[in-house]
């Protein structure tokens, strides 16, 4: 299992991957070859219902792409923009599943490193020693997976264009206080809290939560009167489902609800 580029454990209806590259957690064409077909197997997986994101040892979440590999991925693959696609491709597989995601950053979080966190529905920063970043301009480049148009997303323009056009790094605090991460927490208690966090969602009514993101996910880009269509869809979607039912009994009767149960 030491020699797999992504690692995978089941905790009930959570799934945790974890890039296996210690110390730097780089995503190698292998590493994109197995995240795809992952990701698209638990997509499919009705007994999936969130998914943590992580990597191996407490050094780095990633650095991103090894570009060492870049050659020959190319070769492989048979051009430049291919070797793009595969990761453009498995980013919006993972924002747009219906199963929320969950990333932990710590240590490095840089390119890739952060572009596939920023496809993430839920970011945990660590308190101390994270660094954040597309440094992409330092190489004389630029964010090639989707990170320009997602983190503009995330943390709006003005802070987007201080990150990447400084190619700066920053740090967990600072992450949370310009949204890019929803919670930090000390570095021991990181990786625990990303899965007691996909426990939490994993317990939610599967196809609300579904029907959820569909309507959230892109949402920023949608004019309200195809938000409230889109919600509308999703009243309809969940109306007189077994979980509804159970919400609607659980209340009624006092009681903390049981969802999921068929």
């Amino acid at each position: 299992m030491s020699n797999q580029p992504l690692l995978l454990e089941r905790r009930g209806g959570v799934t945790i991957l974890s890039i296996n590259d210690a110390p730097y957690n780089r995503m190698s064409l292998t590493f994109m070859d197995e995240l795809e077909r992952r990701v698209a197997a638990l997509a499919i997986d009705d007994s999936v219902r969130a998914i943590v994101i992580t990597g191996e040892g407490d050094d780095n979440f990633s650095v991103g792409m090894n570009l060492k590999e870049l050659p020959r991925g190319i070769e492989a693959k048979g051009s430049f923009d291919a070797v793009l696609d595969q990761r453009l491709r498995v980013l919006s597989a993972i924002e747009n599943m219906g199963k929320p995601w969950v990333a932990t950053l710590y240590g490095y979080c840089l390119g890739g490193g952060l572009e596939l966190p920023l496809a993430c529905h839920f970011r945990l920063a660590a308190s101390e020693g994270a660094w954040m970043g597309l440094p992409e301009l330092d190489l004389g480049t630029v964010p090639a997976w989707g990170g320009s148009a997602r983190l503009v997303r995330r943390v709006g323009r003005d802070h987007a264009i201080d990150m990447i056009l400084r190619a700066k790094r920053i740090s967990g605090p600072e992450a949370l206080r310009i949204g890019l991460v929803s919670e930090v927490w000390p570095n021991t208690e990181l990786k625990p809290r990303a899965v007691a966090l996909a426990e939490e969602l994993a317990a939610q009514p599967r196809r609300a939560v579904q029907a959820m993101l569909d309507c959230l996910v892109g949402s920023e880009t949608k004019d309200l009167a195809e938000s409230l269509r889109d919600e509308r869809a999703a009243v309809h979607a969940t109306m007189g489902s077994p979980d509804a039912v159970e919400g609607m009994t659980a209340f009624l009767e006092k009681r903390k609800p049981v969802f999921n149960a068929r």
